[in-house]
């Protein structure tokens, strides 16, 4: 992954990468500190998006094979507002519910984790908010933090794992205690495959809040 380029300039891109990278991060951590993805929002989101998108084809089908006059049967226009609830649900849950989420999962222990990710365009700082909570469900750390693209961004667009898996662990007590246990079985070393050293012009730190 350290080869992976993206236009410096496009903040979509660079925010996509950053995002991708948190999924092979937090399911391949030391254990007990490995979490398992949770699927459950995702597969509501495609079975809204799918199912709105069958009503679309049946309809067209319906109009294309049996006429103008089928299209105006009740069952062709329940199948049209269903497809407009639908789409209105989908849109809701993308907004209100998913929120930005990028990576949810859930540790054999019990505990889950939820992080958000969100960029302005033509700005610098990519910005997470991760909530960590316990099997009861007791927030255990809900977090807001930042940090400029450039300290995992090389200035030809190179994307390096290790600065962006380090930023994190500073910042979420979870992985601090991950990062830690890595430390312990690899003795040190980088546990990334093919990390031959940091490109230039990647920084160091970002800002937080709790």
């Amino acid at each position: 992954m350290a080869d992976h380029k993206v236009p410096v300039y496009s903040t979509n891109d660079l925010k996509s990468t950053s995002d991708d990278a948190l999924l092979p991060y937090l399911t391949n951590l030391p254990a007990p500190y490995t979490f398992t993805v949770d699927h459950s929002k995702s597969n509501i989101r495609f079975v809204l998006g799918y199912s709105a998108v069958a009503i679309a084809g049946f309809t067209f089908y319906a109009d294309r094979k049996l006429g103008w006059e089928a299209t105006t049967s009740p069952w062709i226009i329940a199948a049209v507002a269903s497809y407009f609830v639908l789409n209105s649900a989908l849109t809701f849950w993308i907004w209100a519910v998913e929120a930005g989420e990028v990576f949810s999962g859930k540790r054999k222990t019990g505990e889950t984790i939820s992080i958000s990710s969100s960029a302005k365009k033509h700005a610098v700082p990519y910005q997470l908010h991760v909530v960590y909570k316990s099997p009861a469900g007791k927030v255990l750390q809900d977090k807001k933090f930042e940090a400029p693209f450039t300290n995992w961004f090389s200035a030809d667009g190179v994307f390096h794992p290790e600065p962006f898996r380090r930023w994190l662990a500073g910042e979420v007590d979870v992985l601090r205690l991950a990062a830690k246990e890595n430390e312990k079985k690899t003795g040190g070393a980088s546990a990334l495959v093919g990390q031959q050293g940091e490109a230039g012009n990647i920084g160091k730190g970002g800002k937080s809040s709790r």
